[in-house]
């Protein structure tokens, strides 16, 4: 059972939920659903792009757009049956947080090498405390790809995991009020992916302009 349940994580993934077929149709031939999404594809993007963190990185803007597309198109397309998401693949979201970090990280020390550096000292800090603080700040902007990936890939597996614990009971059921009932609960939780879906690409891309509002 294990084997099976955690088979959504890896790319020969081929679990069946019919309730995600018919909703994903269901959906798309709704009104409601496709105007409420490119609000929220407009809105939450826009907003971003707007606070005084990323506003004066107008060079950042192309990439920050495009990483939050391909993430949020790959958290949805891993909700559809036999389509593999990769964002709960730990090599694929490292490699757009490891890119992401070398480029911000780099062009700082590069352009302003003084001004980098001093990122690492906070201001007002007693002397004798420095060189701890220093390492923390450090070890802290190392860790920062890790983090990134951890947190996007732990969240997006963790809804494919619910997914195939309330699936696998669907195969044994006999009574049509049980499975009706299950049937109900899938649906309520893959409307809820999916809005955890464009959070979670959200809040990504955000952290990644909150890390760029450091570059000097």
């Amino acid at each position: 059972m294990c084997s099976d349940l955690f088979s959504s994580l890896d790319g020969g993934s081929k679990l069946v939920y019919t309730l995600p077929v018919i909703l994903s149709l269901a959906l798309m031939f709704t009104s409601g659903w496709v105007s409420s999404s490119c609000h929220t594809l407009v809105i939450l993007p826009s907003k971003m792009w707007n606070s005084p963190s990323v506003k004066n990185y107008r060079w950042a803007q192309p990439s920050l757009i495009v990483i939050f597309t391909i993430i949020l198109i790959s958290n949805i397309l891993g909700l559809t049956p036999w389509v593999y998401g990769f964002t709960s693949n730990l090599v694929y979201v490292c490699s757009i947080s490891l890119t992401m970090w070398i480029l911000f990280l780099f062009s700082g020390v590069l352009l302003a090498p003084a001004q980098s550096l001093a990122h690492l000292a906070p201001s007002g800090a007693p002397l004798a405390m420095m060189p701890f603080l220093i390492l923390i700040e450090t070890i802290s902007i190392l860790i920062r790809p890790l983090t990134l990936t951890v947190r996007l890939v732990a969240n997006i597996s963790a809804g494919h995991i619910v997914l195939g614990l309330i699936a696998i009971p669907l195969a044994s059921l006999s009574s049509h009020f049980v499975a009706i009932s299950f049937y109900l609960m899938t649906l309520m939780y893959v409307l809820f992916e999916f809005f955890v879906s464009a959070i979670q690409s959200y809040i990504f891309t955000l952290l990644l302009s909150l890390y760029l509002a450091e570059h000097p």
